[in-house]
């Protein structure tokens, strides 16, 4: 994120992470690459012992007690090591401890949330079903009640962290009659008996973060482990629609970067015809355009990580988190794109880490809601947002500001 923006205390925890980001071997990010690390245990504990993660949390429960522009500055550094270092951070630290302080009992946020930020326990977030991706509200996951305990079935893919997690926060359906929206609850769910992971998918890129299948068969799972309401995990889903979306654009900035940064150095060496090929318009016009697109996503990000912390309605907040989301994620992957056009075929190959870097930013605009979902949502929320303060009168009227503005006859919307 942008410096100047930043005060003392943000400051001194960025160059923490950068410290902390310097020190993780280089042969770790190789192994990941290519799942001889199938998860990175080590890295994750090294950043809990540093106490790096969940910076936004309170202090009571192994936070810093910091906010959301913070957190996308983290965000952004632990992304330069790889945008799977930066999902498994995310998904344990920014995604499941997010739903339990938000949602939890003291005894869940004691149990869960302090060793997870120590690095001692790792997580995973279910929602994918085989059946459907982006379906949320089609769930076939069951948890029946079954007095003083649930019992839980059914089974999620695509889970980050899923190998090696050590709880997964699952949502099922526990009232099959009633309306998705009100018969859908959010659980705790130890690894334990019946809760199996029998395939480890094989990626394109962000290898080595143990996306797995997760099937529950039968599972016990206490009454104490419903996190919120019964019936009411939408108000879950909906909270944790913050973290995924934003941190997944805060992180997307920091994955792109090296690939930019690598493509200015390669151009500022490289000579052709007798030059510098940075010296050519075609190639460093397309560096500026890959530097415009990151700051402009940081830009996005600094105004909707505020907008987050200042408690704007959840409306508004919704459409801003889908477009950081969307511009972010795309706008990422032309930088990357570009990183990539001016090395020429030497950017191709595995001598650079670009190609690595493209391969692996490609899940940014599909996990998380794909942009498609984004854009329904920004469409949808704009519209509503249009229609409110149009009948508030609170701006002036530019249709009537035309030449012809009072030609009704031209104006037939039927």
């Amino acid at each position: 994120m942008f410096d100047y923006l930043l005060n003392e205390e943000q400051l001194k925890l960025r160059d923490e992470v950068r410290e902390f980001v310097k020190s993780v071997p280089r042969q770790m990010i190789l192994d990941m690459d290519r799942d001889v690390i199938r998860f990175p245990e080590e890295f994750l504990r090294e950043a809990g012992r540093r106490n790096l993660m969940g910076c936004r949390y309170p202090k009571r429960w192994g936070g810093r007690g910091m906010d959301w522009v913070t957190t996308c500055m983290v965000m952004e550094e632990i992304g330069t090591l790889g945008y799977i270092f930066a999902c498994t951070f995310g998904v344990g630290a920014e995604l499941v401890c997010d739903a339990i302080v938000q949602h939890g009992t003291d005894e869940q946020k004691e149990r869960y949330v302090v060793p997870l930020l120590k690095g001692d326990l790792f997580a995973a977030e279910c929602l994918t079903e085989p059946r459907g991706g982006s379906d949320f509200f089609g769930t076939t996951t069951v948890a029946e009640d079954k007095g003083d305990h649930f019992v839980l079935n059914g089974a999620k893919r695509f889970i980050v962290g899923g190998e090696r997690a050590d709880f997964f926060l699952v949502y099922a359906r526990t009232d099959p009659d009633a309306d998705p929206h009100r018969g859908i609850s959010c659980f705790i769910v130890d690894r334990g008996p019946g809760v199996e992971t029998p395939y480890l998918y094989g990626l394109m890129g962000c290898r080595g973060g143990g996306a797995s299948r997760v099937v529950f068969k039968d599972v016990k799972v206490p009454k104490e482990n419903l996190l919120g309401e019964l019936n009411r995990g939408v108000a879950v889903f909906n909270t944790m629609m913050i973290p995924e979306r934003l941190g997944t654009a805060a992180m997307t900035i920091g994955a792109a970067r090296p690939a930019v940064e690598v493509a200015t150095g390669y151009t500022s060496r490289r000579k052709a015809f007798g030059r510098r090929i940075c010296e050519f318009q075609g190639v460093s016009f397309q560096v500026a355009e890959a530097v415009t697109l990151l700051d402009a996503s940081r830009a996005m990000i600094q105004v909707t990580a505020q907008a987050v912390d200042a408690g704007v309605e959840a409306k508004r907040v919704r459409r801003m988190v889908s477009e950081a989301k969307k511009f972010v994620t795309e706008s990422c992957q032309k930088a990357v794109h570009h990183a990539m056009q001016v090395m020429g075929g030497i950017g191709y190959t595995n001598i650079f880490p670009v190609e690595r870097i493209s391969r692996d930013i490609r899940l940014a605009s599909i996990w998380t809601g794909t942009n498609e979902v984004m854009a329904m949502i920004i469409a949808n929320e704009w519209y509503k947002e249009y229609q409110r303060y149009r009948a508030a009168g609170q701006t002036r009227d530019p249709e009537a500001d035309a030449a012809e503005a009072d030609a009704a006859e031209e104006k037939v919307y039927e």
